[in-house]
């Protein structure tokens, strides 16, 4: 096996695929990257054995300078390969595999190091019975940021860590809970005549790497089988397992009615959140108050060993029944981030009950976070 190629463009291509692949694998060939070269292109694979991206370099692509001597395949250890290619001196570099041994020469610098049989490398997963519709890559992005704060981090509850997507005709409602706060996003897709009736829990983990890829993408192809979903991406694809299990019935825990409602610029609240959060994150619960009265609204921020911090926020509207309500400031934080500058209504039922921010005026749930107060006495 023999190939030269320009150094930038390969150096892209193992960033793409080093994204599937982690040091923490019980399968230690999945710690190497796979190479394998045919007369018309060379293909890449990283792994994980839970996502799988897959970027082919095609000859034709003259960006690329991709020159095929002798086709063949090798395994190569991903992270020390990188970093060789990532430090040669000149533009192009050449690979040569003999054997089971890899010599990388660009310049005057020459590196040989080990590796391991293709053969012995898992297969990319098999698709059955599947259902595919394009999206736009925009949209994609759209749902995946404004859904995985509220996923999961704690494996005790699998189903938890992933987000719920439910896709009828070309409608998608993405969800995400960590039992704790709650995320929501509706989007009718443009540009797709796809009918299709799909509701697959795709871990949070996995769309956190794929959104990384979608930089520069226009659409994107997405199949659904049993239990993998493949996103094409033009010259690479990625591949995620889908979680097993039902999630939970959301719809129930969002409040269809409110009694008391502040409207504010999220950028002005969320300005407010870091400031009372300095005092918050010196306590032991982290914790901050909002208090709504008489039209006014007014945060605090405590920590007994350092002091209190009070502001007034500059709401445009406050309605209702008077309130004082704790929270965590992170979690309201992470949502306020996603309304990027936008008013938001924050709908309260009582002090115990989970509130709610939407879009200001939005009335159908489309955009929403849910988040559940702290109980301070």
């Amino acid at each position: 096996m023999q190939f030269t190629i320009n150094r930038s463009a390969f150096i892209k291509a193992l960033n793409d695929v080093s994204r599937a692949i982690s040091s923490r694998t019980t399968i230690p060939i999945l710690t190497n990257i796979k190479l394998v070269l045919n007369d018309e292109e060379l293909v890449l694979t990283g792994s994980n054995a839970d996502i799988s991206i897959e970027t082919t370099i095609p000859q034709s692509d003259t960006s690329t300078q991709l020159v095929i001597t002798t086709p063949g395949g090798i395994t190569l250890p991903a992270t020390f390969f990188i970093n060789i290619v990532k430090r040669l001196p000149n533009d192009s570099m050449t690979l040569t595999v003999e054997g089971l041994r890899a010599t990388i020469t660009s310049g005057a610098s020459s590196f040989t190091i080990n590796g391991q049989d293709v053969q012995n490398y898992p297969q990319l997963p098999e698709m059955d019975d599947v259902q595919s519709l394009s999206v736009s890559a925009a949209q994609l992005v759209d749902i995946i940021s404004q859904t995985k704060i509220s996923a999961s981090t704690q494996e005790s509850r699998p189903i938890l860590t992933g987000i719920h997507l439910e896709l009828t005709g070309n409608s998608v409602k993405a969800v995400t809970t960590d039992s704790h706060r709650l995320s929501q996003r509706i989007v009718h897709l443009t540009g797709t005549d796809a009918d299709v009736d799909a509701n697959v829990i795709i871990p949070a983990k996995s769309f956190n790497e794929l959104q990384a890829l979608l930089e520069g993408q226009d659409r994107v192809e997405i199949k659904f089988s049993t239990n993998q979903a493949v996103f094409d991406l033009g010259h690479t694809t990625f591949y995620s397992r889908l979680l097993e299990g039902n999630y939970p019935e959301t719809d129930r825990l969002i409040p269809t009615e409110s009694t008391t409602q502040i409207t504010i610029e999220a950028s002005s609240l969320l300005g407010a959140i870091d400031r009372a959060s300095l005092l918050s994150h010196e306590s032991r619960n982290n914790v901050v108050q909002l208090s709504l009265t008489s039209g006014n609204a007014v945060l605090t921020g405590t920590s007994q060993e350092v002091g209190q911090v009070t502001e007034e926020l500059n709401a445009t509207s406050v309605e209702g029944d008077d309130l004082e309500i704790s929270f965590n400031p992170d979690y309201v934080r992470d949502a306020l981030r996603v309304f990027n500058g936008k008013k938001v209504a924050i709908k309260f039922t009582s002090n115990l009950r989970p509130f709610t921010l939407t879009p200001e005026g939005e009335t159908d749930n489309k955009q929403l976070q849910l988040i559940t107060p702290v109980r301070t006495f």
